[in-house]
């Protein structure tokens, strides 16, 4: 069955990328042919003159505002008063970001609180930060800065909006004796840098894009169809180290046989390079790079499609696993994958000679609570109980629903005694939880039975004594524990 969604899942990712790229291809083509037969000669060449330092001094003004902006929240006491009071209160640090992302038309504001690592944003509590999750690595990084650098910019998608890629400014934040204390920051819309790229690129003639430090494009048009990087582009191979080690330069090469000019700036906040290229080419020349620029971009949009389809698939594979594999009430293992566990467990016990305990655990009158109080509170007496066991198992512990009303424990290289001491913990804990359901007080006792697995015993034969036991515990008045030894 496996091999054969398998099979199917990629029948469906290759369909879908041939769809998608002759989609592209066909798109790509009739619009650069209409734009070809529309233009019946050279558009009138460029005579404005415009330099990188025009640009800069134009641009500056939106990308060094969320710097700005983030440097201000850093050092509000406000924040840092509230975060030292335990983080009382998030509604006020929400209502706080709300009105930064208001007054100052960002498109997210948001602060992570080192002690909790709770993710407060403009909307609320979006998460809680973890080392383990790929998306939330930016933080580890920001945390780990260089003790001269106070903020890092990046572009990622929006934590509270995944669809959205923004330019964020990551400040950190120190209490009144330096010590960190998480990360704040705004968010700027990539969209609105590109449109002032895009805005230069048809008005001059230029293109227009940024590299960081080490050279990677960061930030460019959508009709941008060069490398990933300077080192990586044609004719730039050389050039790239004294571009990258210059605050402002200008340079000429040659590329695809043509003269290329390029002015280099260093936007210090930033810490990236405003790169501003001009070619004098006849438009002809430039749709066809338009045309292979779409291509390019197509051929990344289709991979980004078919990355996040084949995410999707495997997501709702291991959904349909999962509710295979447990009781959709209770959320315990169901008997079908139990008994795969149990007889791998008996089979470790073997060869490694090591004791296996389970506890057979039975609510009383169960019955009783569901004429009584309907199945509903019912099924919340099997959620709680469920609840209570899990969380005083081991990782290697299995908890499995058994039947209506009943549970059975796996309890790998735990012994009799020991088993029996977790048993009565957990008879004590359950009776000493009480539900109230309606102003009416419901009172919920266990009753368990033990066995430990004798060696060359088979697994019914370690059921069956358990079961024995909890049927002793049962008729000797319920709420207690009875082993089977």
């Amino acid at each position: 069955m496996g091999n054969h969604v398998w099979n199917d899942k990629k029948k469906f990712i290759w369909l879908l990328s041939v769809l998608l790229l002759v989609a592209f291809l066909v798109t790509s083509g009739i619009s650069y042919k209409v734009a070809h037969d529309s233009l019946s000669q050279q558009i009138e060449s460029n005579t404005l003159p415009l330099t990188s330092d025009n640009i800069y001094s134009e641009i500056q003004q939106d990308l060094l505002r969320p710097i700005f902006i983030s440097s201000l929240m850093a050092q509000d006491t406000f924040v840092r008063d509230w975060t030292l009071n335990h983080e009382q209160e998030p509604e006020k640090l929400i209502r706080y970001l709300k009105e930064i992302q208001d007054k100052y038309d960002t498109v997210t504001s948001f602060f992570i609180s080192e002690q909790s690592r709770n993710y407060y944003h403009s909307s609320g509590v979006l998460k809680k930060i973890q080392d383990v999750e790929p998306n939330d690595a930016w933080y580890f990084r920001v945390r780990s800065l260089p003790e001269s650098e106070h903020y890092e910019i990046n572009i990622d998608a929006d934590t509270a909006d995944r669809t959205k890629t923004t330019v964020f400014v990551n400040y950190k934040v120190f209490d009144f004796e330096g010590k960190f204390m998480g990360v704040t920051g705004v968010g700027l819309a990539v969209e609105k840098v590109k449109a002032l790229i895009e805005l230069y690129q048809k008005r001059y003639n230029r293109r227009v894009f940024f590299t960081d430090r080490q050279g990677n494009v960061t930030l460019h048009g959508d009709e941008y169809d060069g490398a990933n990087s300077l080192q990586a582009s044609t004719g730039l191979e050389q050039l790239s180290t004294r571009i990258l080690t210059s605050p402002s330069a200008a340079f000429s090469y040659q590329r695809n046989g043509k003269t290329v000019y390029l002015n280099s700036r260093l936007v210090p906040e930033f810490k990236w390079y405003l790169i501003v290229e001009q070619e004098d080419a006849p438009q002809e020349q430039e749709l066809l790079n338009t045309f292979w620029g779409n291509l390019a971009l197509s051929l990344v949009v289709t991979i980004g499609i078919l990355f996040i389809s084949n995410m999707t698939l495997g997501r709702y594979q291991r959904k349909l696993e999962v509710m295979a594999s447990t009781d959709k009430l209770t959320g315990a293992a169901n008997r079908q994958v139990f008994e795969e566990y149990f007889h791998q467990a008996l089979e470790k016990a073997k060869l490694s000679q090591t004791p296996t305990s389970v506890l057979l655990v039975d609510i009383d009158h169960f019955k009783k609570v569901n004429d009584s109080y309907g199945h509903g509170v019912g099924d919340l007496v099997l959620k709680t109980v469920t609840n209570l066991l899990r969380s005083q198992l081991k990782p290697q512990d299995i908890l499995c629903r058994w039947g209506g009303e009943e549970f059975l424990v796996l309890l790998p290289e735990m012994d009799l005694s020991h088993a029996a001491e977790l048993a009565e913990h957990f008879r004590d804990s359950i009776s000493q939880r009480e539900l109230k359901v309606n102003g009416v007080h419901i009172a919920i006792t266990v009753s368990i039975g033990v066995a430990e697995y004798q060696k060359l015993e088979p697994a019914e034969d370690l059921i069956k004594r358990a079961d024995l036991a909890l049927y002793q515990a049962k008729e000797a008045g319920r709420n207690q524990v009875v082993l089977n030894q």
